[in-house]
C-alpha cells in the first residue's frame, strides 16, 4: 500500500508541474521474479520513477517503452522473458527465470477513471477492494483495456467498460475474488474476445497499535513507518505519550486502558503490541483484546508474565478458547537473538509480517519449494457465449 500511496503523491506532483505520466503494472508472471503481480511504477516524461516493477533490471527498458506510450497515448502490454540468458536486451543471466507481463497505461488527467484515480479510490479509506485490469497478450498491438473496474467493500462498482457482456462477467469474478479474499487471473475467450484479467484483491495497510510509549517503542514505530504501516501509540502517561517523540505520521493517544478501544478503529489488518512495562495496564488491555476479531497481540516480557496473566484471567472466570490463545504472542517477536531496542523492534515487525502472511518465519534456505506458489498465477480459462 505504501507503493500505491507514493505513486499517487508523485502523480499529483507531476500533474501540478504539467508533466505526462505512465503507470506500469505487473499484471502476470510465469515462473519467478523479484516483484509479483500488482507491483506498480509511475514514470514521468522527465524519467522520474516511483515504485518498481523489478529489482532494477527492467526499469531502464520500461522507461523507454513508457516514453513511446506517452507519445502515442495508447496503452500497451510488454513482455519481459528473463529465462532467456542469451537475451542481450536486458542483460545476460538476470537470474529471475520468469516471464513478466507489464501493462503500461498513459494517465490522462482529464479522465476521472484513469488508472491512478482508481488507485486513489482504493486508498481513500481503509477498505478491502478488488481492482480489475484487462489486457491481451495474444494481440499486443491492439488497444489494451487496462485498469477498468473497482469493487469496494460496500459492494459498489466503479468502472468504464463499454462491453456490457464482458462487464457482467468481470463483476461476477470480482465478487468471487472479494469473497475468497484472493487475487486471480482469468482468460475470457469468445468469438470476439481473447482477453486476460488480473483480478486483484487489495487489503488495507497494516494498522499497528502499540500500547506503551517508552523509548523502546520509538524504533518500532520508525520501522513500521518505513513499511508504510499505519501506527498508533497509546499510553496513560502524558509525559511519555507526546507526538514529538515519534514519527509525524504516528497518532499518539493518552488514555486509560478501559477507554483505549473506544478510540481505535479495528479491522482484520489491525495488530496490537503490549509494551507499557506496566503489568496492570497490559493485563487490562489483554482482557479487552481477546474478545476482538484480530489476528495478532504481541506481549513484551518473559513467558512467565503471560502465564501469570492467563492464570489470573482463568481464576476470574475467563478461560480463553484455542482461537483466543492463538492470537497472543508472548514473548513477542521472532527468535533473532535480539538484544537492543532496535533489534527487538526488528523481531517484532518480522513476526507480525509472518503471522499476517500465514507464514512460520523460517529461513528461506530451509524451504524446499519455491518461495511463491505457482498456483497463485495460474490463468483460469472462461469461455463466453
Amino acid at each position: 500500500m505504501k507503493e500505491i500511496n507514493n505513486i499517487i503523491k508523485s502523480y499529483d506532483e507531476a500533474l501540478k508541474a504539467g508533466r505526462q505520466t505512465v503507470l506500469a503494472t505487473v499484471v502476470h508472471l510465469e515462473g519467478s521474479s523479484y516483484r509479483r503481480p500488482g507491483a506498480r511504477m509511475l514514470i514521468t516524461d522527465e524519467g522520474q520513477l516511483t515504485g518498481a516493477i523489478s529489482g532494477g533490471c527492467l526499469e531502464g527498458d520500461a522507461l523507454q517503452k513508457a516514453l513511446l506510450v506517452m507519445s502515442q497515448q495508447k496503452s500497451r502490454i510488454v513482455t519481459y522473458d528473463t529465462t532467456d540468458e542469451d537475451d542481450n536486451t536486458l542483460g545476460v543471466g538476470l537470474g529471475c527465470n520468469g516471464v513478466i507481463q507489464v501493462l503500461m497505461e498513459p494517465v490522462n488527467a482529464k479522465d476521472p477513471m484513469n488508472p491512478v484515480e482508481f488507485l486513489r479510490n482504493v486508498t481513500s479509506r481503509r477498505q478491502k477492494a478488488v481492482l480489475v485490469t484487462v489486457f491481451s497478450v495474444e494481440d499486443k498491438k491492439s488497444e489494451q483495456t487496462g485498469t477498468c473496474l473497482l469493487l469496494d467493500e460496500s459492494g459498489n462498482f466503479r468502472g468504464n467498460l463499454q462491453d456490457s457482456e464482458l462487464e457482467k462477467i468481470l463483476k461476477e469474478d470480482a465478487q468471487l475474488a472479494y469473497a475468497k479474499e484472493k487475487s486471480s487471473f482469468k482468460n475470457y475467450i469468445s468469438d470476439k474476445h481473447n482477453l486476460t484479467a488480473f483480478i486483484e484483491f487489495v487489503k488495507p495497510s497494516v494498522s499497528l497499535v502499540i500500547i506503551g510509549a517508552g523509548n523502546d517503542v520509538i524504533p518500532l514505530i520508525e520501522m513500521a513507518d518505513v513499511l508504510g504501516w499505519e501506527s498508533r501509540v497509546v499510553d496513560g502517561r502524558s509525559s511519555h505519550a507526546r507526538p514529538e517523540r515519534f514519527v509525524k505520521a504516528c497518532q499518539v493517544l493518552v488514555s486509560k486502558p478501559e477507554h483505549v478501544l473506544e478510540q481505535i478503529p479495528i479491522d482484520e489488518q489491525t495488530v496490537f503490541v503490549l509494551m507499557t512495562h506496566n503489568y496492570n495496564y497490559d493485563m487490562a488491555m489483554l482482557k479487552a483484546l481477546v474478545h476482538k476479531k484480530i489476528q495478532y497481540v504481541g506481549m513484551l516480557g518473559p513467558k512467565k508474565k503471560l502465564y501469570k496473566m492467563l492464570d489470573e484471567m482463568k481464576d476470574g472466570g475467563l478461560t480463553l478458547t484455542r482461537d483466543q490463545r492463538e492470537i497472543i504472542h508472548g514473548p513477542v517477536g521472532l527468535d533473532l537473538g535480539a538484544e537492543t531496542a532496535e533489534e527487538i523492534a526488528l523481531s517484532i515487525i518480522a513476526e507480525i509480517k509472518a503471522v499476517l502472511a500465514g507464514k512460520a518465519g523460517h529461513s528461506l534456505k530451509d524451504i524446499n519449494d519455491v518461495i511463491h506458489s505457482r498456483a497463485d498465477t495460474v490463468i483460469e480459462e472462461r469461455r463466453l457465449n
